[in-house]
């Protein structure tokens, strides 16, 4: 409860302070696709996360600030970033005396599963908006639950908007946001990867669509793709689960990932963001189920041969993270 308390505080602070940062945006050219995705992709860096920043793509959408195409490249772009997390986890395990190839495969296919199935959802995505396909599908805040988030936190945000300025009142915005997932955290159960009744379930999961909804489910209960996709490190570099079980597991992490944001996007007084959400889960879903379905040994060979060839050599790995560095800035500054 103090993990939901804080979250739509925090919806309602970057809400009110994200009308002053429009002027920042543009400065950052901020106003097109691919600058959006670069400015998310950093962003997930600098939080090490992909939910806060999609609930602040939201917020600068309900707000006026960008446009529901620019929100939809940050959701895409949230989501790459947050992948690239799990490779630096991954990195820091080896550190421990963890087997490098075991420790950062589980990084570098999640950023592979997930560029490879984003990035034509996205241009699927920007059709579906564009052409308002899914414009009739809109749900707002209900009245009786703004009136309630108004009552409870409206003096509270009101107080802190007189106390800072505009710029102050997003930033703690983003310090509640960064927060209440870290209850969120907190709250959640710690599963051994070492245990037997985990090393069992993990021994009787190896088809494809079974591993899909074990990925679906474990990131609707942590609410992040980051933290879903972390617990893979251990239970790779131990042997629990073999790299050929993780892709599907990867792809339903990524779709199930966005529960915060629809819920998010309930909150905020826009209801064509809940769509902007929902065009992004539809054609995530569609993708994954349609290379599961029917395409999914081959994709899976070229996935493993391209992460072959980047773990098994260092200068490889060395130009995958300058890519995955190098690519945000690209798409942000030029």
């Amino acid at each position: 409860m103090i993990g939901l308390a804080l979250f739509i505080l925090a919806l309602e602070l970057l809400k009110s302070g994200a009308h002053g940062l429009e002027p920042l945006l543009r400065r950052l050219a901020v106003d097109g696709l691919r600058q959006a995705i670069g400015f998310g992709w950093l962003g997930a860096y600098l939080v090490l996360s992909g939910s806060p920043v999609a609930a602040i793509s939201l917020s600068l959408y309900s707000s006026g600030v960008i446009s529901d195409i620019v929100t939809l490249g940050m959701l895409v772009g949230s989501r790459l970033g947050a992948s690239f997390i799990v490779l630096f986890v991954g990195f820091l395990y080896h550190l421990r005396g963890q087997s490098r190839v075991a420790s950062i495969a589980v990084g570098v296919l999640a950023f592979l599963v997930t560029a490879s199935i984003y990035l034509p959802a996205l241009v699927l995505g920007y059709f579906i908006l564009a052409n308002g396909w899914f414009d009739a599908i809109r749900f707002g805040t209900p009245a009786a639950l703004a009136s309630f988030i108004d009552a409870l936190f409206g003096p509270l945000v009101t107080q802190i908007e007189a106390w800072l300025p505009f710029w102050g009142v997003f930033l703690v915005g983003i310090g509640v946001l960064l927060g209440a997932f870290k209850v969120f955290d907190w709250v959640l159960p710690n599963i051994d990867p070492d245990s037997s009744q985990f090393g069992n379930i993990a021994n009787a999961v190896y088809r494809p669509l079974v591993m899909f909804g074990v990925g679906a489910l474990f990131t609707s209960i942590t609410l992040s793709v980051s933290v879903s996709l972390t617990l893979l490190v251990p239970l790779a570099s131990r042997g629990y689960i073999r790299r050929e079980n993780i892709v599907p597991y990867i792809m339903g992490a990524n779709i199930t990932t966005f529960i915060d944001t629809l819920f998010a996007s309930l909150l905020l007084s826009a209801p064509r963001a809940f769509t902007i959400v929902l065009v992004e889960v539809a054609t995530v879903s569609l993708f994954s189920l349609l290379i599961l379905v029917a395409a999914y040994r081959p994709y899976q060979r070229i996935i493993n041969q391209v992460l072959e060839w980047i773990v098994l050599d260092n200068r490889n790995l060395a130009l995958f993270v300058a890519f995955t560095v190098g690519i945000p800035l690209l798409l942000l500054i030029v």
